[in-house]
């Protein structure tokens, strides 16, 4: 394990749990619950038909609550991506560790650095370290639908939704070719998606994560995704920005509570459902979503819609 009170003597690339080197800097609504009415939000018109059956529930198991000042930031997790990060958060969710814990870096334009006790970017539990995550083998179990390409390589290689998760993946039909019947994927950075920082040793993530606030695609494969915000994209940037330790002046937020929904009562739950990204509804939804020349905008600018019973 490389000690965090060491790692301003290494060199590392992009974020570590104590610094980043240099980073791109380039860049919903409050969650309301009513018993009274159902409350579709999404950043487009909703000129697309979803009955009932179009809508997914979130398993309280794998959804966390972080409270901030500001609202409710509601995150979808994600264990048949990372099923090590994700044990991790949870465990640490539920012992308590994550309340009242600072946004120590916080970056405009690229994410919001939180998880360390000493709030200076240098500490960690006392849970083990965990083996990388980067990508995933995905099966027939695991439909995805795209909505375009990236580059990658000498070529392109797709890119969709998985459940609510931005992705690049194979096509399913490589499978054919591979041992396990399955093909290589890997989750996109962007905004609203919670990644795992980590120190130059790909193995070294334990506690610190990053929320991202804007699109970052330098960080793909290189850092752990775990989870996508569902609910509150828009609280992600109002988090203070600034960095413990070079302004003595900034005082950071905290995570005020975080909590799996599955450990509050039920009565108390937020009920959130996301549009399923297999369904008509959807392929209706990126219809509207289509720029003046019928192209698709990138992934990371189409957000999905959710709606709250």
């Amino acid at each position: 394990m490389i000690k965090r009170s060491a790692l301003s003597l290494l060199t590392t690339v992009a974020l570590t749990t104590s610094a980043c080197a240099a980073e791109d800097q380039s860049t919903t609504d409050r969650l309301t619950k009513t018993a009274t009415k159902t409350v579709e939000m999404v950043a487009a018109k909703p000129s697309y038909n979803a009955p009932d059956e179009a809508w997914r529930d979130l398993n309280p198991e794998n959804t966390l609550y972080i409270d901030l000042e500001y609202g409710r930031v509601i995150v979808e997790l994600y264990p048949e991506i990372a099923p090590l990060h994700v044990a991790q958060i949870k465990t640490l969710t539920r012992q308590g560790f994550y309340d009242f814990i600072t946004f120590h870096r916080v970056i405009e334009g690229f994410m919001n650095q939180t998880g360390d006790p000493k709030g200076d970017g240098t500490g960690d539990s006392d849970l083990p370290d965990i083996a990388a995550e980067f990508t995933f083998r995905r099966g027939d179990d695991m439909p995805v639908t795209l909505v375009g390409a990236r580059p990658s390589g000498s070529g392109d290689i797709g890119v969709g939704f998985y459940k609510a998760l931005p992705v690049a993946t194979q096509p399913t039909s490589q499978g054919m070719l591979t041992k396990d019947g399955k093909v290589a994927a890997f989750g996109l950075h962007c905004k609203g998606i919670t990644s795992m920082a980590r120190a130059s040793d790909p193995n070294s993530a334990n506690s610190q994560f990053f929320l991202m606030r804007d699109t970052s695609p330098h960080l793909d494969t290189q850092y752990t995704i775990w989870g996508n915000t569902v609910s509150g994209h828009d609280l992600l940037t109002k988090i203070k920005v600034g960095t413990k330790g070079d302004d003595p002046k900034f005082v950071p937020d905290v995570m005020k509570k975080v909590q799996l929904a599955a450990d509050v009562p039920a009565a108390e739950r937020v009920n959130v459902q996301v549009l399923k990204t297999d369904s008509p509804a959807f392929k209706n939804y990126l219809k509207t979503q289509k720029k003046a020349d019928g192209s698709y905008p990138d992934i990371c600018d189409i957000q999905l819609p959710y709606r709250v019973k």
